[in-house]
């Protein structure tokens, strides 16, 4: 028997949850940062292809929703 079971996987994306999200199930997303890309998937729905854009559009889009 392994001893890793009760480890996370360190493979894929580190995703972390919006700090908007209230934990009650309503609209969540997540985002991880990779190589050439941000990730952004439904938090409720982590089965589903994320949708990947450039570093360059989410941080436009990071500034302009701070307003």
């Amino acid at each position: 028997m392994s001893g890793d079971k009760g480890r996370p996987d360190t493979t894929g994306p580190v995703w972390f949850t919006s700090s908007y999200s209230a934990g009650d199930g309503g609209q969540c997303v997540e985002v991880a940062s990779g190589p050439g890309a941000v990730h952004v998937r439904d938090s409720k729905d982590t089965a589903r292809a994320a949708l990947d854009v450039a570093p360059a559009a989410w941080t436009a889009f990071v500034h302009f929703a701070a307003r």
